[in-house]
């Protein structure tokens, strides 16, 4: 109840400063399916989170670094809004919390990258959870490619438990989002080299989402091109 209340509460907020703040185009291949599925994302910046979240009508779950879940008020909102924090040797916990909240036909978002993008652009390569969760649990994956201005990233020291830690934060400017079609995949999930050629599968297609989002951006000004977002 407390997690549904502050999602509820959250959003507008994050939609606000979206609103306010970020000049942003999002383009949709096609509507969301309803039900569970898998949002996966590419991953330029600390605050990737919230923005993507906003793409989808109800509350979803994302699988967020731990490191964030000890910072001070941000960390006790993210517990007590049900996301999922990912244990550095522990990654087995989150994939079985995701895999429950997918049985429950919930959303869950993952950035395949497993940290922040290279800060000069392109991508890392893809962990393989996004693939054992599509095929653990028959959710589809929805790719989303994100682009933005990088010359406006300003990246934050902060100590969180006597560790330094860096975030790249995203606080005005154009931030370019394109949904891709679902995906869909069958298969072994103990079959490694299936498991790691479908990570490399959704990671091609997130590559090409951001892709369009940064021609949309050379384009000319960003305009609002969504279609009405469903579940």
């Amino acid at each position: 109840m407390i997690s549904k209340f502050l999602y509820f509460f959250s959003k507008p907020v994050v939609k606000s400063y979206m609103g306010a703040m970020l000049r942003t185009s999002i383009f949709r291949h096609g509507q969301m399916p309803e039900g569970a599925k898998i949002i996966a994302a590419n991953h330029p910046s600390t605050t990737d989170p919230f923005f993507v979240a906003s793409l989808a009508r109800q509350q979803v779950y994302i699988l967020i670094n731990n490191v964030l879940f000890q910072v001070p008020v941000l960390g006790t909102y993210l517990r007590k809004s049900g996301h999922i924090p990912v244990i550095a040797g522990n990654g087995q916990a989150a994939m079985q919390a995701a895999l429950e909240l997918l049985a429950e036909g919930k959303t869950v978002i993952i950035f395949p990258e497993g940290d922040l993008s290279p800060i000069e652009g392109g991508f890392l390569p893809p962990r393989t959870g996004v693939a054992r969760l599509a095929l653990l649990s028959g959710a589809p994956v929805i790719p989303v490619g994100i682009h933005l201005q990088r010359e406006r990233l300003h990246t934050i020291r902060s100590v969180v438990k006597g560790r330094v830690e860096y975030g790249r934060w995203y606080i005005r400017g154009k931030y370019n989002m394109t949904v891709g079609q679902p995906l869909y995949f069958l298969g072994d999930p103990e079959d490694r080299p299936y498991v790691r050629a479908v990570a490399e599968r959704v990671m091609h297609h997130i590559t090409e989402m951001a892709r369009q989002s940064e021609n949309r951006m050379h384009q000319g000004p960003a305009s609002l091109l969504s279609l009405p977002a469903t579940n």
